[in-house]
């Protein structure tokens, strides 16, 4: 897709807010006709920058090519103080606590190597972080999905326990 212009990213983050806004509230909050709204988000739709529900982003077409995943050693202490840190860096895209090797896990996303460099030194200017591991994601095989999941719950309700699926 061509550059996004302010209308399609206003339009992408009220989608982000709430996916099953309907064409009039959104043409409403955005001050747009109903008709632009509905083929802003047709063509949106249309060249894969909204996927789904509208809540999947591609991030590429905003110009973020590189999605990275940092594993960071915490003071334990400071974790709540971390994670408040973490939450202030629009790059981040989710956090979770973890077990293992390292305290918090982290998604990420940067437009190029320079600025995932800029990212990671925010991220171990917070305090109470003492160190980071970050691997980079060289292409997605499978997106985050919940339907395989769902369908197998669907056809066995009673059947939570089930740890792997049979071919």
């Amino acid at each position: 897709m061509s550059k996004l212009d302010n209308l399609d990213l206003r339009l992408l983050l009220e989608l982000v807010r709430d996916p099953r806004a309907q064409v009039s509230e959104l043409s409403d909050t955005l001050g747009v006709a109903r008709n632009t709204a509905q083929s802003r988000i047709r063509r949106l739709l249309r060249t894969g920058v909204v996927r789904g529900s509208g809540r999947e982003i591609d991030l590429e077409a905003l110009g973020y090519d590189v999605i990275a995943f940092i594993t960071i050693e915490v003071s334990h202490r400071e974790l709540d103080g971390v994670i408040a840190g973490l939450r202030t860096l629009s790059q981040v895209l989710e956090v979770h606590e973890i077990s293992g090797r390292g305290d918090v896990w982290c998604r990420v996303t940067a437009t190029d190597t320079h600025n995932l460099q800029s990212a990671l030194r925010s991220v171990l200017r917070i305090k109470g972080v003492i160190r980071t591991e970050t691997v980079l994601a060289l292409h997605e095989h499978i997106p985050y999905r919940t339907e395989p999941l769902l369908e197998r719950l669907a056809q066995h309700p009673t059947d939570t326990t089930r740890s792997t699926d049979k071919p």
